[in-house]
């Protein structure tokens, strides 16, 4: 398994967590955006520059992507496209977007672009917590833990 990043929104923070446990693990993190990013010196962490271009870095991130990778992604489109690939896909709250729960999150994501269309101010999403941090580095944890048992049952 292999962690993708789309790196261009993903918290600091986040990035600390996957840095810690790429070397920890170790698995390959590689953060996707249109900037150059500067990434620790590891063998297990490389960014991905991206030419600049709406969802250009989600392209190249599906382009890559094999069955069970994991991608860190607020990015609901993305995170679909992700799990029909076979990925998996988990946002910077810690919350795993599922087959279940996406095309309801597709939805809502349509129907708050058509009031932002029409005017409305929807306001923006709340302030990234350290609850927030809590529970994705759990979630990752688990994940991870999760992987590395079915692996061991497979060899």
């Amino acid at each position: 398994m292999q962690i993708w990043v789309d790196a261009d929104a993903c918290p600091a923070v986040i990035k600390e967590i996957l840095y810690r446990v790429a070397d920890r693990v170790p698995l390959q993190v590689t953060l996707v955006a249109n900037q150059l990013l500067r990434v620790p010196p590891s063998r297990h962490i490389r960014s991905v520059q991206v030419p600049s271009g709406a969802d250009v870095a989600d392209q190249e991130i599906v382009r890559l992507l094999a069955p069970g990778d994991l991608v860190v992604t607020g990015d609901i489109p993305l995170a679909s496209d992700v799990l029909k690939k076979g990925g998996y896909a988990l946002n910077p709250r810690g919350e795993f977007y599922t087959n279940d729960n996406i095309a309801q999150m597709l939805t809502m994501r349509a129907f708050m672009d058509e009031l932002r269309g029409s005017g409305v101010d929807t306001g923006g999403p709340a302030a990234f917590s350290q609850g927030d941090r809590q529970n994705f580095a759990n979630s990752l944890d688990r994940h991870i833990s999760k992987i590395q048992r079915e692996s061991a049952g497979r060899g």
